[in-house]
Protein backbone atom coordinates (compact mmCIF):
# COMPACT_ATOMS: atom_id res chain seq x y z
CA UNK A 1 0.00 0.00 0.00
CA UNK A 2 1.21 3.30 -0.56
CA UNK A 3 1.71 6.04 1.90
CA UNK A 4 3.72 8.54 0.49
CA UNK A 5 2.32 11.66 -0.75
CA UNK A 6 4.03 14.23 -3.01
CA UNK A 7 3.99 18.12 -2.60
CA UNK A 8 5.04 19.90 -5.71
CA UNK A 9 5.07 23.57 -5.10
CA UNK A 10 4.06 25.38 -7.98
CA UNK A 11 4.38 28.82 -6.03
CA UNK A 12 1.36 30.98 -5.90
CA UNK A 13 0.64 34.71 -6.35
CA UNK A 14 -2.76 36.52 -4.49
CA UNK A 15 -3.35 39.82 -4.00
CA UNK A 16 -2.96 38.49 -0.37
CA UNK A 17 -1.07 35.58 -0.87
CA UNK A 18 2.42 34.81 -1.76
CA UNK A 19 4.16 31.89 -2.30
CA UNK A 20 7.30 31.82 -4.54
CA UNK A 21 11.21 31.51 -3.39
CA UNK A 22 12.21 32.59 -0.90
CA UNK A 23 8.57 32.38 -0.01
CA UNK A 24 6.72 29.06 0.99
CA UNK A 25 2.63 30.11 1.04
CA UNK A 26 0.50 28.91 3.95
CA UNK A 27 -1.26 26.28 1.53
CA UNK A 28 1.78 23.94 1.37
CA UNK A 29 2.18 23.85 5.09
CA UNK A 30 -1.54 23.35 6.12
CA UNK A 31 -1.36 20.57 3.44
CA UNK A 32 1.12 19.12 4.54
CA UNK A 33 -0.54 19.10 7.72
CA UNK A 34 -3.60 17.19 6.08
CA UNK A 35 -1.69 14.32 4.65
CA UNK A 36 -0.30 13.66 7.83
CA UNK A 37 -2.94 13.24 9.53
CA UNK A 38 -3.99 10.90 7.05
CA UNK A 39 -1.15 8.51 7.27
CA UNK A 40 0.87 9.64 4.51
CA UNK A 41 4.86 10.63 4.95
CA UNK A 42 5.10 14.20 3.32
CA UNK A 43 7.56 14.61 0.24
CA UNK A 44 8.11 17.94 -0.83
CA UNK A 45 9.59 19.73 -3.96
CA UNK A 46 9.03 22.84 -6.58
CA UNK A 47 8.39 22.92 -10.23
CA UNK A 48 11.89 24.57 -10.67
CA UNK A 49 13.07 21.28 -9.01
CA UNK A 50 11.31 19.48 -11.89
CA UNK A 51 12.58 21.79 -14.56
CA UNK A 52 16.25 21.21 -13.72
CA UNK A 53 15.41 17.57 -13.83
CA UNK A 54 12.20 16.22 -15.57
CA UNK A 55 13.24 12.44 -14.16
CA UNK A 56 12.14 13.51 -10.81
CA UNK A 57 8.24 13.13 -12.37
CA UNK A 58 9.04 9.39 -12.65
CA UNK A 59 9.83 9.16 -8.57
CA UNK A 60 5.87 10.43 -8.32
CA UNK A 61 4.63 7.12 -9.75
CA UNK A 62 4.91 5.19 -6.19
CA UNK A 63 3.56 7.99 -4.21
CA UNK A 64 -0.22 7.20 -2.88
CA UNK A 65 -1.10 11.20 -3.45
CA UNK A 66 0.69 14.00 -6.13
CA UNK A 67 -0.35 17.27 -4.75
CA UNK A 68 0.31 20.13 -7.09
CA UNK A 69 -0.36 24.03 -5.39
CA UNK A 70 0.11 26.34 -8.02
CA UNK A 71 -1.76 29.81 -9.81
CA UNK A 72 -1.39 33.55 -9.72
CA UNK A 73 -3.94 36.33 -9.55
CA UNK A 74 -2.05 38.88 -9.61
CA UNK A 75 0.79 39.52 -12.49
CA UNK A 76 4.26 39.32 -11.51
CA UNK A 77 8.59 39.08 -11.93
CA UNK A 78 9.85 37.24 -9.92
CA UNK A 79 14.06 36.51 -9.29
CA UNK A 80 13.52 33.34 -6.99
CA UNK A 81 11.41 31.59 -9.24
CA UNK A 82 9.07 31.00 -11.76
CA UNK A 83 5.45 30.20 -11.16
CA UNK A 84 4.00 27.21 -12.91
CA UNK A 85 2.39 27.84 -16.04
CA UNK A 86 -0.88 25.61 -17.54
CA UNK A 87 1.18 23.59 -20.29
CA UNK A 88 3.46 22.56 -17.49
CA UNK A 89 0.40 21.57 -14.92
CA UNK A 90 -1.34 19.58 -17.64
CA UNK A 91 1.97 18.20 -18.47
CA UNK A 92 2.69 16.79 -15.08
CA UNK A 93 -1.01 15.45 -15.54
CA UNK A 94 -0.66 13.48 -17.82
CA UNK A 95 2.92 12.23 -17.56
CA UNK A 96 2.73 11.02 -14.01
CA UNK A 97 0.90 7.64 -13.67
CA UNK A 98 -0.07 6.09 -10.19
CA UNK A 99 -0.83 8.27 -7.46
CA UNK A 100 -4.26 10.43 -6.85
CA UNK A 101 -3.53 13.28 -8.69
CA UNK A 102 -5.24 16.58 -7.12
CA UNK A 103 -4.74 20.13 -8.20
CA UNK A 104 -5.46 22.74 -5.43
CA UNK A 105 -4.40 26.39 -5.12
CA UNK A 106 -5.98 30.18 -7.13
CA UNK A 107 -5.75 28.50 -9.85
CA UNK A 108 -9.03 26.93 -9.27
CA UNK A 109 -9.81 30.91 -10.29
CA UNK A 110 -8.49 30.29 -13.64
CA UNK A 111 -5.14 31.02 -15.69
CA UNK A 112 -4.05 33.88 -17.05
CA UNK A 113 -0.24 33.88 -18.83
CA UNK A 114 -0.03 37.54 -18.20
CA UNK A 115 -1.16 41.38 -16.72
CA UNK A 116 -3.41 42.50 -19.33
CA UNK A 117 -5.26 39.11 -20.64
CA UNK A 118 -8.07 37.79 -19.56
CA UNK A 119 -7.89 34.41 -17.01
CA UNK A 120 -9.47 31.59 -18.46
CA UNK A 121 -11.17 29.18 -16.65
CA UNK A 122 -9.25 25.29 -17.62
CA UNK A 123 -9.28 22.24 -16.27
CA UNK A 124 -5.54 21.21 -15.95
CA UNK A 125 -5.56 17.84 -18.25
CA UNK A 126 -4.37 14.42 -16.47
CA UNK A 127 -5.43 15.33 -12.75
CA UNK A 128 -8.31 13.40 -10.78
CA UNK A 129 -9.35 16.53 -8.72
CA UNK A 130 -9.65 20.26 -8.66
CA UNK A 131 -9.24 21.74 -5.13
CA UNK A 132 -12.13 24.58 -4.39
CA UNK A 133 -12.53 26.51 -1.42
CA UNK A 134 -9.71 26.38 1.11
CA UNK A 135 -7.15 23.56 -0.46
CA UNK A 136 -6.19 22.03 2.92
CA UNK A 137 -10.20 21.66 3.72
CA UNK A 138 -11.22 20.39 0.82
CA UNK A 139 -7.92 18.03 0.38
CA UNK A 140 -9.80 16.70 4.06
CA UNK A 141 -12.63 15.92 2.44
CA UNK A 142 -11.68 14.61 -0.46
CA UNK A 143 -9.34 12.10 1.58
CA UNK A 144 -12.20 11.13 3.90
CA UNK A 145 -14.35 10.41 1.00
CA UNK A 146 -16.33 13.61 0.27
CA UNK A 147 -16.48 16.40 -1.86
CA UNK A 148 -12.90 18.60 -2.81
CA UNK A 149 -14.97 21.88 -2.12
CA UNK A 150 -15.03 23.00 1.08
CA UNK A 151 -14.12 26.65 2.94
CA UNK A 152 -12.79 25.38 6.21
CA UNK A 153 -12.57 26.60 9.55
CA UNK A 154 -9.33 27.80 11.37
CA UNK A 155 -9.99 25.13 14.31
CA UNK A 156 -8.98 22.69 11.60
CA UNK A 157 -6.23 25.02 9.84
CA UNK A 158 -4.58 25.87 13.28
CA UNK A 159 -4.33 22.00 13.50
CA UNK A 160 -2.92 21.48 10.22
CA UNK A 161 -0.81 24.10 10.24
CA UNK A 162 1.71 23.06 13.59
CA UNK A 163 1.24 19.33 11.70
CA UNK A 164 2.55 20.35 8.07
CA UNK A 165 5.65 23.18 9.88
CA UNK A 166 8.17 20.55 9.29
CA UNK A 167 7.68 20.97 5.51
CA UNK A 168 9.92 23.87 5.80
CA UNK A 169 13.24 21.76 6.30
CA UNK A 170 12.71 20.20 2.60
CA UNK A 171 12.38 23.89 0.82
CA UNK A 172 15.63 24.28 -1.29
CA UNK A 173 16.32 27.73 0.26
CA UNK A 174 16.41 26.49 3.65
CA UNK A 175 16.34 27.66 6.67
CA UNK A 176 16.61 30.98 4.40
CA UNK A 177 12.95 30.63 3.45
CA UNK A 178 10.26 33.19 4.48
CA UNK A 179 7.26 32.13 6.12
CA UNK A 180 4.01 33.50 4.88
CA UNK A 181 1.57 33.82 8.14
CA UNK A 182 -2.08 33.74 7.77
CA UNK A 183 -4.26 36.22 10.11
CA UNK A 184 -7.28 36.73 7.88
CA UNK A 185 -8.87 35.85 4.66
CA UNK A 186 -11.04 37.40 2.70
CA UNK A 187 -11.94 40.96 2.42
CA UNK A 188 -14.01 43.41 4.51
CA UNK A 189 -14.91 45.34 1.59
CA UNK A 190 -16.62 41.98 0.36
CA UNK A 191 -20.15 43.74 2.04
CA UNK A 192 -20.22 46.50 0.09
CA UNK A 193 -18.54 44.04 -3.81
CA UNK A 194 -14.98 44.66 -3.00
CA UNK A 195 -12.24 45.95 -5.80
CA UNK A 196 -13.75 45.36 -9.39
CA UNK A 197 -10.96 43.45 -10.01
CA UNK A 198 -10.15 41.38 -6.98
CA UNK A 199 -10.36 37.47 -6.48
CA UNK A 200 -9.87 38.16 -2.57
CA UNK A 201 -13.57 38.30 -1.97
CA UNK A 202 -13.96 35.15 -3.61
CA UNK A 203 -13.26 33.72 0.06
CA UNK A 204 -16.08 35.51 1.06
CA UNK A 205 -16.73 37.57 4.42
CA UNK A 206 -13.63 38.03 6.81
CA UNK A 207 -12.14 35.74 9.46
CA UNK A 208 -9.66 36.29 11.64
CA UNK A 209 -7.29 33.82 13.30
CA UNK A 210 -7.08 33.51 16.76
CA UNK A 211 -3.88 34.59 18.69
CA UNK A 212 -3.20 31.33 20.17
CA UNK A 213 -3.81 29.67 16.76
CA UNK A 214 -1.16 31.54 15.13
CA UNK A 215 1.40 31.54 18.02
CA UNK A 216 1.46 27.66 18.19
CA UNK A 217 1.92 27.45 14.22
CA UNK A 218 4.88 30.00 14.45
CA UNK A 219 6.46 28.06 17.71
CA UNK A 220 5.99 24.61 15.25
CA UNK A 221 7.62 26.68 12.84
CA UNK A 222 10.12 28.20 14.88
CA UNK A 223 11.33 24.11 16.16
CA UNK A 224 11.52 23.59 12.67
CA UNK A 225 13.98 25.91 11.75
CA UNK A 226 12.24 29.01 11.06
CA UNK A 227 13.36 32.22 11.50
CA UNK A 228 11.72 34.71 8.38
CA UNK A 229 8.39 35.19 9.01
CA UNK A 230 5.63 37.63 7.01
CA UNK A 231 2.42 38.84 8.09
CA UNK A 232 1.16 38.73 4.31
CA UNK A 233 -1.68 36.61 3.96
CA UNK A 234 -4.59 38.98 4.62
CA UNK A 235 -6.10 41.95 2.93
CA UNK A 236 -5.75 44.55 5.41
CA UNK A 237 -3.41 43.82 8.69
CA UNK A 238 -4.69 47.12 10.55
CA UNK A 239 -8.19 45.55 11.18
CA UNK A 240 -6.70 42.33 12.25
CA UNK A 241 -9.35 40.98 14.98
CA UNK A 242 -11.97 43.43 13.96
CA UNK A 243 -14.90 41.34 13.24
CA UNK A 244 -18.23 43.05 12.89
CA UNK A 245 -19.14 43.96 9.34
CA UNK A 246 -18.02 46.97 8.29
CA UNK A 247 -16.36 47.91 5.40
CA UNK A 248 -13.56 49.71 6.74
CA UNK A 249 -13.20 48.42 10.26
CA UNK A 250 -11.61 50.24 13.06
CA UNK A 251 -8.24 48.91 14.01
CA UNK A 252 -7.46 47.46 17.41
CA UNK A 253 -3.98 48.51 18.31
CA UNK A 254 -4.29 46.13 21.37
CA UNK A 255 -4.70 43.20 19.23
CA UNK A 256 -1.60 43.87 16.63
CA UNK A 257 0.52 44.56 19.57
CA UNK A 258 -0.21 41.32 21.36
CA UNK A 259 0.19 39.58 17.63
CA UNK A 260 3.59 40.89 17.43
CA UNK A 261 4.15 39.87 21.39
CA UNK A 262 2.92 36.51 20.78
CA UNK A 263 4.90 35.65 17.53
CA UNK A 264 8.40 36.90 19.18
CA UNK A 265 7.77 34.47 22.23
CA UNK A 266 7.23 31.98 20.04
CA UNK A 267 10.25 32.53 17.97
CA UNK A 268 12.53 34.63 20.58
CA UNK A 269 15.50 34.39 18.06
CA UNK A 270 13.69 35.36 14.78
CA UNK A 271 15.53 37.15 12.15
CA UNK A 272 12.71 38.56 10.26
CA UNK A 273 8.95 39.32 11.02
CA UNK A 274 7.24 42.10 8.44
CA UNK A 275 4.13 42.61 7.20
CA UNK A 276 2.52 42.96 4.01
CA UNK A 277 -1.07 44.17 2.83
CA UNK A 278 -2.46 47.85 4.58
CA UNK A 279 -5.82 49.08 3.52
CA UNK A 280 -4.82 53.26 2.54
CA UNK A 281 -8.56 53.59 3.32
CA UNK A 282 -8.55 52.42 6.97
CA UNK A 283 -6.08 54.52 7.44
CA UNK A 284 -8.22 57.69 6.54
CA UNK A 285 -10.80 57.10 7.84
CA UNK A 286 -9.71 55.79 11.50
CA UNK A 287 -6.47 58.19 11.71
CA UNK A 288 -5.53 57.84 15.26
CA UNK A 289 -6.32 54.37 16.02
CA UNK A 290 -4.10 53.46 12.75
CA UNK A 291 -1.47 55.76 13.93
CA UNK A 292 -1.65 53.56 17.31
CA UNK A 293 -1.73 50.56 15.20
CA UNK A 294 1.08 51.57 13.02
CA UNK A 295 3.02 52.57 15.87
CA UNK A 296 2.29 48.57 17.42
CA UNK A 297 3.75 47.33 14.07
CA UNK A 298 6.95 49.60 14.27
CA UNK A 299 7.27 48.43 17.75
CA UNK A 300 7.61 44.45 17.08
CA UNK A 301 8.62 43.95 13.59
CA UNK A 302 12.13 44.11 12.20
CA UNK A 303 13.07 47.45 10.50
CA UNK A 304 12.87 47.45 6.48
CA UNK A 305 9.36 46.90 6.25
CA UNK A 306 6.85 47.81 3.64
CA UNK A 307 3.06 48.38 4.37
CA UNK A 308 1.78 47.35 0.53
CA UNK A 309 -1.14 49.91 -0.51
CA UNK A 310 -3.39 48.85 -3.10
CA UNK A 311 -4.44 52.52 -4.39
CA UNK A 312 -4.53 51.18 -8.10
CA UNK A 313 -4.94 54.68 -9.99
CA UNK A 314 -4.99 58.07 -8.69
CA UNK A 315 -8.39 59.06 -11.20
CA UNK A 316 -11.13 59.69 -8.89
CA UNK A 317 -13.69 59.07 -11.38
CA UNK A 318 -11.72 55.52 -12.20
CA UNK A 319 -11.92 54.59 -8.56
CA UNK A 320 -16.02 55.36 -8.67
CA UNK A 321 -16.37 53.27 -11.40
CA UNK A 322 -14.26 50.70 -9.61
CA UNK A 323 -15.50 50.43 -6.33
CA UNK A 324 -11.59 51.00 -5.29
CA UNK A 325 -10.52 51.96 -1.50
CA UNK A 326 -9.47 55.33 -1.29
CA UNK A 327 -9.62 58.85 -3.21
CA UNK A 328 -5.95 60.36 -3.92
CA UNK A 329 -6.34 62.39 -1.15
CA UNK A 330 -7.09 59.64 1.33
CA UNK A 331 -3.99 57.88 0.34
CA UNK A 332 -1.64 60.96 0.15
CA UNK A 333 -2.62 61.26 4.05
CA UNK A 334 -2.32 57.35 4.59
CA UNK A 335 1.28 57.86 3.03
CA UNK A 336 2.03 60.71 5.34
CA UNK A 337 0.96 58.95 8.22
CA UNK A 338 3.25 56.07 7.30
CA UNK A 339 5.85 58.16 7.21
CA UNK A 340 5.47 59.47 10.59
CA UNK A 341 5.31 56.43 12.31
CA UNK A 342 7.42 54.64 10.47
CA UNK A 343 10.06 56.58 8.80
CA UNK A 344 12.67 57.01 11.78
CA UNK A 345 15.56 55.17 10.81
CA UNK A 346 17.02 51.93 12.59
CA UNK A 347 21.02 51.20 11.04
CA UNK A 348 20.20 53.35 8.34
CA UNK A 349 16.87 51.86 7.26
CA UNK A 350 13.41 53.36 7.30
CA UNK A 351 11.58 51.33 10.43
CA UNK A 352 8.17 51.07 7.68
CA UNK A 353 7.54 52.75 4.51
CA UNK A 354 4.18 52.61 1.95
CA UNK A 355 4.62 50.55 -0.74
CA UNK A 356 2.26 51.64 -3.96
CA UNK A 357 0.33 49.20 -6.47
CA UNK A 358 -1.29 50.83 -9.55
CA UNK A 359 -3.43 48.60 -11.61
CA UNK A 360 -3.72 49.68 -15.18
CA UNK A 361 -7.05 48.81 -17.86
CA UNK A 362 -9.65 48.97 -15.31
CA UNK A 363 -13.47 50.60 -16.19
CA UNK A 364 -13.77 54.39 -16.73
CA UNK A 365 -9.42 54.67 -17.78
CA UNK A 366 -9.07 57.80 -20.53
CA UNK A 367 -5.45 58.91 -21.53
CA UNK A 368 -5.65 61.57 -18.34
CA UNK A 369 -5.91 58.41 -16.01
CA UNK A 370 -2.13 58.32 -16.20
CA UNK A 371 -1.43 62.16 -15.91
CA UNK A 372 -3.70 61.97 -12.79
CA UNK A 373 -1.38 59.13 -11.71
CA UNK A 374 2.11 60.74 -12.79
CA UNK A 375 0.65 64.27 -10.84
CA UNK A 376 0.22 62.57 -7.70
CA UNK A 377 3.40 60.55 -7.71
CA UNK A 378 5.31 63.75 -8.63
CA UNK A 379 3.60 65.46 -5.51
CA UNK A 380 4.49 62.82 -2.94
CA UNK A 381 8.48 63.45 -4.20
CA UNK A 382 7.79 66.91 -4.30
CA UNK A 383 6.71 66.44 -0.80
CA UNK A 384 9.56 64.67 0.30
CA UNK A 385 7.92 62.04 1.93
CA UNK A 386 9.43 58.26 1.28
CA UNK A 387 8.10 55.52 -1.03
CA UNK A 388 9.58 51.99 -0.70
CA UNK A 389 8.34 51.20 -3.90
CA UNK A 390 5.74 51.82 -7.05
CA UNK A 391 4.24 48.62 -8.79
CA UNK A 392 2.74 49.15 -11.66
CA UNK A 393 0.77 46.16 -13.43
CA UNK A 394 -1.81 45.44 -16.13
CA UNK A 395 -5.27 44.27 -15.26
CA UNK A 396 -5.62 40.60 -15.18
CA UNK A 397 -9.69 40.29 -14.73
CA UNK A 398 -10.95 36.62 -13.50
CA UNK A 399 -14.63 35.28 -14.11
CA UNK A 400 -16.64 36.23 -11.30
CA UNK A 401 -15.15 39.80 -10.50
CA UNK A 402 -17.19 43.18 -12.32
CA UNK A 403 -13.46 43.85 -14.13
CA UNK A 404 -13.67 40.71 -15.90
CA UNK A 405 -16.47 42.09 -18.22
CA UNK A 406 -16.05 45.64 -17.40
CA UNK A 407 -12.47 46.68 -18.56
CA UNK A 408 -10.66 49.22 -20.89
CA UNK A 409 -7.42 46.48 -21.59
CA UNK A 410 -5.61 47.45 -24.92
CA UNK A 411 -7.49 50.59 -25.17
CA UNK A 412 -4.29 52.96 -23.65
CA UNK A 413 -1.22 50.72 -23.90
CA UNK A 414 0.71 53.37 -25.49
CA UNK A 415 -0.33 55.65 -22.46
CA UNK A 416 -0.04 52.67 -19.75
CA UNK A 417 3.86 52.09 -21.46
CA UNK A 418 4.57 56.10 -20.82
CA UNK A 419 3.49 56.37 -17.24
CA UNK A 420 5.74 53.40 -16.69
CA UNK A 421 9.09 54.70 -17.70
CA UNK A 422 7.86 57.75 -16.35
CA UNK A 423 7.95 56.80 -13.16
CA UNK A 424 11.12 54.38 -13.58
CA UNK A 425 12.83 57.22 -14.82
CA UNK A 426 11.63 60.35 -12.68
CA UNK A 427 9.97 58.64 -9.33
CA UNK A 428 11.85 55.69 -8.65
CA UNK A 429 15.36 56.89 -9.29
CA UNK A 430 15.17 59.68 -6.74
CA UNK A 431 13.37 58.00 -4.31
CA UNK A 432 15.87 55.11 -4.21
CA UNK A 433 18.49 57.58 -3.79
CA UNK A 434 16.23 59.46 -0.48
CA UNK A 435 15.36 55.63 0.66
CA UNK A 436 18.25 53.93 0.42
CA UNK A 437 21.96 57.03 0.16
CA UNK A 438 25.15 55.82 -0.74
CA UNK A 439 26.59 54.78 2.23
CA UNK A 440 23.73 52.82 3.57
CA UNK A 441 24.34 49.51 5.36
CA UNK A 442 22.22 46.55 4.06
CA UNK A 443 22.55 43.67 6.11
CA UNK A 444 22.44 39.92 5.24
CA UNK A 445 21.98 40.35 1.41
CA UNK A 446 22.24 36.74 -0.17
CA UNK A 447 23.33 36.42 -3.07
CA UNK A 448 20.83 34.67 -5.66
CA UNK A 449 22.73 34.94 -8.84
CA UNK A 450 26.23 34.72 -10.15
CA UNK A 451 28.21 35.95 -13.11
CA UNK A 452 30.30 39.16 -13.37
CA UNK A 453 27.40 41.37 -11.56
CA UNK A 454 26.04 39.51 -8.95
CA UNK A 455 22.25 39.86 -7.25
CA UNK A 456 21.07 39.15 -3.88
CA UNK A 457 18.22 40.39 -1.77
CA UNK A 458 17.86 40.80 2.10
CA UNK A 459 15.17 38.61 3.91
CA UNK A 460 12.32 40.80 3.92
CA UNK A 461 8.34 42.21 2.72
CA UNK A 462 9.99 43.78 -0.08
CA UNK A 463 13.37 43.83 -0.31
CA UNK A 464 15.99 45.61 -2.70
CA UNK A 465 17.51 44.06 -5.45
CA UNK A 466 21.11 45.12 -4.40
CA UNK A 467 23.66 44.67 -7.74
CA UNK A 468 27.70 43.53 -6.66
CA UNK A 469 29.62 44.22 -9.26
CA UNK A 470 31.65 40.68 -8.13
CA UNK A 471 31.37 37.22 -8.88
CA UNK A 472 29.62 35.87 -5.69
CA UNK A 473 28.40 32.55 -5.29
CA UNK A 474 25.20 31.66 -5.06
CA UNK A 475 24.03 31.40 -1.45
CA UNK A 476 26.70 33.81 0.23
CA UNK A 477 25.40 35.59 3.04
CA UNK A 478 27.00 39.35 3.22
CA UNK A 479 26.57 42.68 4.43
CA UNK A 480 27.10 45.38 2.00
CA UNK A 481 27.16 49.14 1.66
CA UNK A 482 25.23 51.07 -0.79
CA UNK A 483 27.85 53.10 -3.84
CA UNK A 484 25.11 53.21 -6.49
CA UNK A 485 21.53 53.52 -7.79
CA UNK A 486 19.59 52.30 -10.55
CA UNK A 487 16.01 52.77 -11.06
CA UNK A 488 14.75 49.64 -9.38
CA UNK A 489 18.07 48.47 -7.74
CA UNK A 490 21.27 49.80 -5.83
CA UNK A 491 24.66 49.22 -6.59
CA UNK A 492 26.68 47.81 -3.43
CA UNK A 493 30.05 46.15 -2.33
CA UNK A 494 30.40 43.75 0.06
CA UNK A 495 31.94 45.23 3.62
CA UNK A 496 34.31 45.30 4.60
CA UNK A 497 35.29 46.91 1.65
CA UNK A 498 39.05 45.56 1.06
CA UNK A 499 40.37 48.43 -0.81
CA UNK A 500 43.94 47.01 -1.62
CA UNK A 501 42.49 44.29 -3.55
CA UNK A 502 39.34 45.06 -4.95
CA UNK A 503 38.70 44.41 -8.35
CA UNK A 504 38.95 47.69 -11.22
CA UNK A 505 35.42 46.87 -12.07
CA UNK A 506 33.99 47.23 -8.61
CA UNK A 507 36.81 50.09 -7.70
CA UNK A 508 34.97 52.47 -10.30
CA UNK A 509 31.72 52.17 -8.40
CA UNK A 510 33.12 53.95 -5.09
CA UNK A 511 31.66 57.68 -4.79
CA UNK A 512 34.57 59.82 -5.95
CA UNK A 513 36.28 57.34 -7.86
CA UNK A 514 35.99 58.77 -11.35
CA UNK A 515 38.00 58.34 -14.77
CA UNK A 516 40.48 60.67 -13.96
CA UNK A 517 41.35 59.66 -9.99
CA UNK A 518 40.70 55.59 -10.77
CA UNK A 519 43.84 55.01 -12.87
CA UNK A 520 46.14 56.78 -10.00
CA UNK A 521 43.75 55.02 -7.20
CA UNK A 522 45.51 51.44 -8.97
CA UNK A 523 48.52 52.81 -9.33
CA UNK A 524 49.06 54.26 -5.72
CA UNK A 525 47.42 50.84 -4.41
CA UNK A 526 47.98 49.35 -1.64
CA UNK A 527 47.00 51.82 0.44
CA UNK A 528 48.45 51.83 4.03
CA UNK A 529 45.27 53.97 6.13
CA UNK A 530 42.26 55.84 5.25
CA UNK A 531 44.37 59.30 5.31
CA UNK A 532 46.34 57.81 2.21
CA UNK A 533 43.15 57.28 0.80
CA UNK A 534 41.04 60.12 1.30
CA UNK A 535 44.12 62.31 0.06
CA UNK A 536 43.64 61.17 -3.18
CA UNK A 537 39.82 60.41 -3.38
CA UNK A 538 38.46 62.88 -0.56
CA UNK A 539 35.75 62.34 1.54
CA UNK A 540 33.17 58.86 0.16
CA UNK A 541 30.36 57.27 2.34
CA UNK A 542 31.88 54.20 1.99
CA UNK A 543 34.81 55.15 4.27
CA UNK A 544 33.61 53.50 7.54
CA UNK A 545 33.68 50.62 5.97
CA UNK A 546 37.13 50.45 4.24
CA UNK A 547 39.33 47.76 5.72
CA UNK A 548 43.55 48.24 4.17
CA UNK A 549 44.80 44.75 4.60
Amino acid sequence: MRSDAVILDGYVDEPACFGVPPYISPYIRYCAGVLAEHGHRVRYTTIDAVRADPAILQTFSDAAVLLLIAGITVPGKYLGGTPASLTEISQIGMQVRGPLKVLGGPIGFGYSPAGGKKAIRAAAAGFDHLLHGSPAASLDSLLSGGEPAVRGDYVDIDRWSVLGAGVIAHHPLYPRVMIELETAQGCSRSVGGGCSFCTEPFYGAPRYRSLSGIAAEVEALHTAGARHFRLGRQPDLLAYGTGGSAEFPKPRPDLLQDLFTRIRKAAPDLLTLQIDNINPGTIARHQEESREALAAIVEGHTPGDVAAFGMETADPEVIRANNLKAQPEEVRRAIEIVNEVGGRRHDGIPHLLPGLNFVCGLAGETGETYEHNRRFLQGVLDAGLLVRRVNIRQLMPFEGTQAYEENTLGQHDAAFRRFKEWTRTHFDLPMLRKVFPAGTLLRDVGVEVGGRTSFGRQMGSYPILVGLPLDIPVGTPLDAVVVGHGMRSVTALPVPVRINTLPVSALRQIPGVGKKVLPRLIARRPFRGVAEFQALVGETPVEPYLTFD
